[in-house]
């Protein structure tokens, strides 16, 4: 919206840095930061008025996580609200990639409330059927992928391109709509699998999303992808702002979950973020390197995964429990030990993912 502040210069005041992304990047940043410092508590204070006992405890889970009861759920609505709102004051509203990554997060965040709200009446950890939610978060990423495919460049609609191989694209034909579903969906849950620690999921998110934003930057800007020699898709520079604003709405978030959390981001948060993070990855041509920037939420989702899949065909478990962050609970370790070697592990996974911008 403050773009459009750009009309009233004259191509050397104040009102030409509106134009560039950077800096409306950084006032995404501020505007989210605040806007969770400014209505953190009050949402908070409501949602517990609101919400009673909170968000159910799982009677199967980790025996330290009762101690957590009475902790309101939905913080996700404050990290939401804050890119929304940052996003729509910041970016170019006329860019088709704003508009489809907050189709998708706006989308999952309705589904993560919807299942939130039903845990939270019920008093239960069984919300929304998963199938139900499964069915919407593939519609929604369908809609999402053909909308990406239909405003990237014609050479690269409906291809795969991969990192580190130069120039290297592969043809999906019709398939990449699938593929692209698949990319936004499991992104959603993996996420949403790795929310299960104070803390543990809305950094990883915020190195994933400011990694992915970087790269979005980069190949929405034609001489960074000609010295790069990267893909050029144009329009997608502008998802650096919603990035920035999510980094700044996770941090606000962050200072009201760190350990021991006042609130919980809940599937609202979870899902919409994950989900915005398959879209950016969609958007950019760069699906691959999602799975690298964000392999913990990888990690997480596989050994449910595999954890379901080994217990059915043997008896047996592989983790003592299952995501893998509840096996090092049961292990023994602290949870801000849990919680802040996987942050560490996500940093290296993102320096790593930007480094395919390079090699080549």
């Amino acid at each position: 919206m403050l773009y459009w502040l750009t009309e009233l210069s004259d191509g050397g005041d104040f009102f030409n840095l509106f134009r560039y992304i950077t800096f409306r990047a950084g006032g995404a940043f501020i505007t989210a930061l605040v806007f969770g410092f400014l209505f953190g508590l009050p949402l908070i204070n409501v949602l517990r008025r609101t919400q009673g006992k909170g968000q159910p405890i799982r009677t199967d889970g980790p025996e330290g996580h009762f101690v957590k009861a009475g902790t309101p759920t939905m913080g996700g609505l404050l990290i939401v609200g804050a890119l929304l709102t940052s996003t729509l004051l910041w970016a170019r509203l006329d860019n088709p990639f704003i508009w489809m990554v907050l189709f998708v997060t706006m989308s999952f965040a309705a589904i993560g409330f919807a299942d939130d709200y039903a845990k939270v009446r019920k008093q239960s950890s069984a919300g929304v059927s998963g199938r139900v939610r499964l069915l919407l978060g593939f519609f929604i990423a369908g809609v999402a992928a053909y909308w990406a495919a239909v405003y990237h460049p014609a050479e690269l609609t409906n291809n795969l391109a991969l990192p580190v191989f130069k120039n290297t694209l592969i043809h999906l034909g019709w398939m990449f709509i699938p593929f692209a579903m698949f990319v936004i969906v499991g992104s959603a849950n993996a996420v949403n699998l790795t929310d299960g620690l104070d803390g543990l999921a809305i950094m990883p998110v915020m190195i994933a999303g400011g990694t992915l934003g970087v790269i979005a930057y980069a190949v929405g800007r034609v001489d960074f992808t000609e010295y790069l020699d990267v893909h050029y898709v144009p329009g997608t520079g502008e998802i650096l702002i919603f990035s920035a604003a999510l980094i700044g709405g996770g941090l606000g978030f962050l200072w009201y979950n760190a350990p021991p959390a006042a609130v919980f981001m809940g599937d609202t948060g979870s899902l919409a973020l994950g989900g915005a993070l398959g879209a950016i990855a969609v958007a950019t041509k760069h699906e691959i390197v999602l799975g690298i920037v964000g392999g913990l939420f990888v990690v997480e989702a596989l050994s449910v995964i595999i954890q379901v899949l080994y217990f059915k065909r043997t008896g047996k478990r592989v983790f003592l429990m299952a995501p893998i962050h509840h096996h090092y609970e049961k292990k023994g370790w602290a949870e801000p030990t849990i919680v802040i070697r996987f942050w560490i592990i996500s940093l290296i996974l993102a320096i790593i993912g930007l480094a395919t911008l390079k090699v080549r």
